[in-house]
């Protein structure tokens, strides 16, 4: 029987209100005070009841909608859900290949050029057949994978890392798996705190999602996380983890100098907080110090080779902060024990013969052309970008709306990104889109791609589409 009177008390919650509303709307549920088929108030009445504004209440909605909680009828209203919201992630499926047009040009993931992967991979594999005879019917282990961390921290010699030894190394299957490790050796609690910037890659918060952790937004400028941002969201949130990106934000390309650097150091200080920095995109070459470098008790490097090498081969890794190595590799071991050896052998082997670095060196000389050839196309516009990084950022020229472009570059046959998609539920986001570097595609495809997003720059709609 429908039961319009619910009204909860906030006056305790110290937060954003309507991450107050959907957990009071979570705990209602959970704890049967709010059955299913419940209808709830509608958006204005629990409003004026709360003295919040009808915007609020409505995010709050949503996010409960896609976390299963409630269901929302167009003409009805909005009802607790009939049946129990399934366990596990609520996000959709994530992934880089997405449906697309038959024909169309996809500059949505970046894709790495082939420049002898494929000789350099049967060369090794060929090596690596000679020694299968022994030590490939056993689990493999962490204590294994020592040669192969060694030379992990070879390979990041070009950064600035602070003091970082192989023992500080854990290896993962790709970056994303790197993620939901720390967040496992992180987060405590029932409902922790992740802090991402306001666009942000989104297999931060999926993750986040899945550790049941509620996720806070912070304000970025052309530079990274803003200091004053940030310090406001730890005051107020008290967040065990903050994730960024310091060399290459992704989706804006911003690089952040060593002075903010060095202030986001200071707050993660002051407030005890954890930060992954994220490099698995980054530019060519850096002589700026990493996060690590300035805070190495407290932060955790993410690295992989799926955007310098291959994509493919799921391997990543993590400079975990000094003397947490061994909670890292723990954490690694009791979700998947180590590395399977195909995949551990063929990477030393790379590593070793020095075809990984000779094949970083051509991918990245052939991003850095294509990123002269989108300047060359599109640099009359407000266009971001940063060498050896496969992505640029495209501000839209006034008229533009993000999600009207996308939809009209699709009409002509181009794939692109919103900058809808980088940011959180309820969530601010520029008319802006991100254009990924698709190495795998036929140079005249990318041309033509870029010459046909040109077109419809020049040619704003005369009304701002909804």
């Amino acid at each position: 029987m429908p039961d319009t009177r619910w009204s909860p008390d906030l006056s305790a919650w110290a937060g954003p209100k309507y991450l107050g509303l959907s957990r009071a709307l979570r705990d209602a549920i959970r704890a049967g005070d709010l059955p299913p088929g419940t209808q709830l108030p509608t958006v204005r009445d629990l409003a004026w009841r709360l003295s919040l504004t009808p915007g609020t209440v409505a995010r709050a909605y949503q996010i409960s909608t896609q976390e299963g909680l409630l269901e929302a009828t167009v003409g009805r209203g909005t009802f607790v859900a009939s049946s129990q919201p399934r366990l596990g992630p609520t996000q959709p499926l994530y992934t880089e290949r997405l449906p697309m047009r038959v024909g169309a040009i996809d500059m949505r993931p970046p894709q790495v050029p082939e420049v002898g992967q494929a000789e350099a991979f049967q060369e090794a594999l060929t090596t690596m057949a000679a020694g299968t005879a022994r030590g490939w019917t056993d689990y493999t282990s962490q204590s294994g994978e020592y040669a192969l961390r060694t030379e992990v921290l070879r390979w990041m010699g070009d950064r600035i890392l602070g003091p970082a030894t192989a023992d500080d190394i854990m290896l993962t299957h790709g970056g994303q798996n790197a993620v939901g490790l720390i967040f496992d050796c992180c987060l405590r609690g029932d409902r922790p705190v992740v802090v991402l910037e306001e666009l942000a890659y989104p297999g931060f918060r999926y993750a986040a999602r899945s550790a049941r952790a509620d996720v806070v937004a912070v304000e970025i400028d052309e530079y990274g996380v803003i200091p004053e941002a940030l310090e406001a969201v730890c005051r107020r949130h008290g967040p065990q983890v903050l994730c960024l990106t310091s060399e290459a934000q992704n989706p804006t390309t911003g690089r952040m100098p060593v002075e903010r650097r060095m202030q986001i150091a200071r707050i993660a200080r002051d407030y005890d907080l954890q930060v992954l920095e994220d490099d698995c995109y980054s530019v060519a070459e850096s002589d700026l110090p990493t996060l690590r470098a300035l805070a190495p008790e407290r932060v955790w490097l993410v690295g992989s080779i799926s955007k310098t090498v291959s994509a493919a081969m799921r391997f990543g890794f993590v400079i975990c902060p000094a003397g947490m190595g061994e909670a890292g590799r723990l954490s690694a071991q009791y979700g998947f024990f180590a590395l399977a050896r195909p995949v551990s052998d063929l990477m030393l082997h790379l590593f070793r013969s020095g075809a990984a670095e000779e094949i970083r060196a051509k991918v990245q000389a052939e991003f850095a052309h294509r990123i002269q050839v989108a300047v060359n196309r599109l640099g009359g516009y407000d266009l971001s970008w940063q060498p050896g990084v496969p992505f640029v950022w495209l501000n839209l020229p006034q008229g533009w709306r993000a999600s009207s472009f996308s939809r009209m570059a699709e009409s002509e046959g181009v794939m692109v990104r919103s900058a809808d998609e980088y940011a959180l539920v309820g969530g601010r986001a520029p008319h802006a889109i991100r254009l990924a570097i698709p190495g795998a595609l036929p140079l005249c495809d990318f041309e033509l791609g870029l010459d046909r997003l040109a077109a419809l720059l020049a040619n704003p709609p005369s009304a701002l589409a909804v």
